[in-house]
């Protein structure tokens, strides 16, 4: 769902930009409070397990398209939404800047769109009121609790997907696009986010439920107060083993990943070339709109794009994929600890302060 610079009028753009500003200082300003620094190898794990997720598109089977997971969702429910959200900003600014996916003038609605609604509608309508419910109560404690993780993870994806969807509709409906008729970009932005959501939140809940059984007390509004809720593993096991995942899915699996244009691009470009439908027909080299604003933005981005498309430059090496999987997700761990450390973040207050 990564826009790219030609999707968005400046205007719109500068006013993504402030909103997800906005969301980000919001955050800042609550993370100050907290006070837990065991929080930070959590933090980092999670990031980088998004990072290395984001790499991996999964064929959306007789489309023609594919699909790859936010993160929004996954981040809160373990560090909350204000670390989640300001976790999934340093994500998608790395991968704009240092892989050039989605536009730099673009970035701030691609904040918005697939980190606002996963970290603060996903968490505080739809995993916040599900984990502290009563439902799947008469399963028992652990079942009942493992239950309303996995329907939490996978309504909140679903739902915030769609509203990111429809984001990028309206985003693109404001910048005058007129390619794209509001209703029919619409037909086939919702339906195709709807599968890949549904993909997502079952990753998303095998995550959760399996930091749960490791150790339920770092995932947000758990009720671990009954003693058939335990650990099985110690901390520094579970973030060891998350660490591992990381650098299987980043550096390995990424090489597996479905060449399928994603949700947006299948929308925008079809895929005729593998038998599917041509949806909105766009040419792929000249579609949306120009401005000098976006222009600027590309030229920077070419400079900072060290590696293009999570490759080497004009290179097709499989080296370069899971190189790019591998130092992305060390870079996304390191810079989310260091703005942490920098903000003030997960530290200790002192008594007395």
């Amino acid at each position: 769902m990564h826009m790219a610079d030609a999707l968005l009028a400046p205007a719109v753009a500068a006013t993504m930009y402030v909103a997800s500003g906005t969301a980000a200082g919001i955050s800042i300003h609550k993370l100050k409070k907290e006070d837990d620094p065991a929080k930070l190898p959590t933090m980092a794990v999670t990031a980088a397990l998004v990072f290395a997720g984001q790499m991996i598109n999964y064929t959306i089977p007789g489309t023609g398209s594919s699909g790859h997971m936010c993160g929004g969702m996954l981040l809160s429910a373990l560090l909350g939404p204000q670390a989640g959200f300001l976790s999934m900003v340093v994500i998608l600014t790395i991968q704009c800047l240092l892989f050039g996916d989605g536009g730099l003038m673009a970035l701030g609605a691609n904040i918005w769109n697939m980190a606002f609604y996963g970290c603060f509608v996903g968490y505080y309508l739809i995993w916040r009121p599900i984990m502290q419910g009563k439902l799947f109560a008469g399963m028992g404690a652990k079942a009942g609790q493992r239950a309303r993780i996995i329907l939490a993870s996978i309504l909140g994806c679903v739902i915030t997907l769609q509203l990111g969807a429809f984001s990028v509709v309206i985003e693109t409906s404001l910048s005058g696009i007129t390619e794209l008729p509001f209703g029919a970009f619409l037909a086939l932005m919702q339906p195709i986010h709807l599968a890949i959501g549904l993909v997502e939140g079952l990753i998303t809940a095998a995550v959760l439920v399996f930091v749960y059984e490791s150790r339920p007390e770092l995932l947000r509004d758990v009720d671990t107060s009954d003693k058939a809720v335990s650990a099985k593993r110690s901390l520094k096991a579970t973030i060891a083993i998350l660490a591992v995942v990381v650098l299987v899915v980043g550096g390995g699996l990424s090489l597996l990943a479905s060449g399928n244009p994603d949700g947006l691009e299948w929308a925008l470009f079809g895929n005729a070339e593998e038998g599917y439908s041509e949806n909105m027909g766009l040419d792929e080299e000249s579609f949306g709109v120009s401005s000098a604003a976006a222009d600027t933005a590309g030229a920077i981005q070419e400079k900072t794009a060290l590696l293009p498309d999570y490759a080497f430059p004009e290179s097709e090496s499989a080296v370069g994929t899971s190189f790019s999987g591998v130092v992305g997700s060390a870079l996304v761990a390191g810079v989310a600890v260091l703005i942490c450390l920098a903000g003030g973040f997960f530290r200790k207050k002192k008594a007395g302060a």
